[in-house]
């Protein structure tokens, strides 16, 4: 029997493709999903209104947490949080004493909770400390452009944000920090501004989307992340159960086609690690669509962050785990 939604109050952030996300994931009485990326609760709370059934919440922030527990409450036991990294969520769940799940799903990047606020450090259209750490502890982006020396600076912006102009850039921020430290989100515009002009009426983005994109990727290693939480879903989903996975860039997206097309047989010469479909393993996961959905045009059109978006799904088969190919599939701080 469907339950009504667990609260009166409405999300403070509309989760991008909710519905596609609903109607992929399917959740039905009685079973237990995984929301890995549990920011502000939006796709949680959906799942706990569309079924009689239970959610595992995991977010690094401890903020989040923190704003989740009035959830907790509302969802009668049927929520649990739990901090920590969604590419540990295997572990994760078994010290909650959960060895298998129904359905797992993942918005992966950051939240518009986490960019909206200034002190985080996330967005270059809000000055505040340079910071972008999920977690709030560890390596800062402050730490990262003061102290990375030029080249390695060029190497993670151009490989994690994807940006031609990564070596001025890298240059002009070794400049301005030997002026002074760039601690800053404002102050890392204005270094990047220095080899990229400001931005032009015509320009799409700000200059300094790229290098914001690529320091926050470093900081949280997030795409390695990305690549242990999906051998972890692997490796947790029961026969039939459903990966559901939202990006947001090109890197992302690169990971997860790449893993949901080794999983399903459909390598077109093989993988390194996994042989061609039909001469070894069973594939781990049926595709219920080619490729992937996008957003609507209306969801796109007021919500800029869903322009964006890509949802690719699979559903976990009989066949037991395959072998990890985090080396086909992954892109390390340590190989950018």
């Amino acid at each position: 029997m469907t339950q009504p939604a667990t609260s009166r109050a409405q999300p403070p952030h509309v989760p991008v493709m909710l519905g596609e996300v609903l109607a992929a994931l399917k959740p039905s009485d009685g079973e237990v999903h995984v929301d890995g990326t549990f920011g502000a609760g939006g796709y949680t709370r959906a799942i706990l209104g569309a079924a009689d059934c239970r959610v595992i919440a995991i977010d690094r922030d401890p903020q989040a947490i923190r704003n989740g527990q009035s959830l907790v409450s509302e969802s009668e036991g049927r929520l649990t949080l739990i901090e920590g990294r969604f590419g540990d969520m295997e572990r994760l769940l078994g010290q909650a004493g959960v060895s298998h799940v129904d359905g797992v799903v993942l918005d992966i990047g950051v939240s518009s909770m986490q960019i909206d606020e200034a002190a985080r450090g996330f967005s270059f259209m809000k000055d505040g400390p340079l910071d972008m750490r999920m977690a709030q502890s560890g390596l800062s982006a402050a730490d990262a452009v003061n102290t990375m020396d030029a080249e390695d600076l060029s190497r993670i912006i151009h490989i994690f944000g994807e940006e031609p102009r990564a070596r001025a850039i890298a240059r002009a921020i070794v400049r301005a920090r030997s002026e002074e430290p760039i601690n800053t989100t404002l102050g890392l515009v204005r270094a990047v501004e220095r080899a990229t002009g400001r931005q032009r009426p015509q320009d799409r983005t700000h200059p300094a989307t790229r290098t914001f994109q690529a320091l926050r990727i470093h900081v949280n290693g997030e795409l390695d992340e990305l690549v242990q939480a999906l051998h972890a879903a692997e490796a947790l989903l029961a026969p039939g159960g459903r990966l559901v996975v939202v990006t947001f860039h090109s890197l992302e997206d690169r990971i997860v086609k790449r893993f949901f097309t080794s999983r399903a047989g459909k390598l077109p010469h093989g993988s390194r690690h996994l042989p061609m479909a039909g001469e070894g393993p069973k594939a781990s996961f049926t595709l219920p669509f080619k490729g992937h959905l996008e957003a609507t045009e209306a969801e796109s059109k007021n919500n800029p962050r869903a322009r964006s978006a890509k949802l690719r799904c699979g559903i976990r088969t009989s066949a037991p785990p395959l072998p990890s190919i985090a080396a086909d599939i992954g892109v390390s701080a340590s190989r950018a």
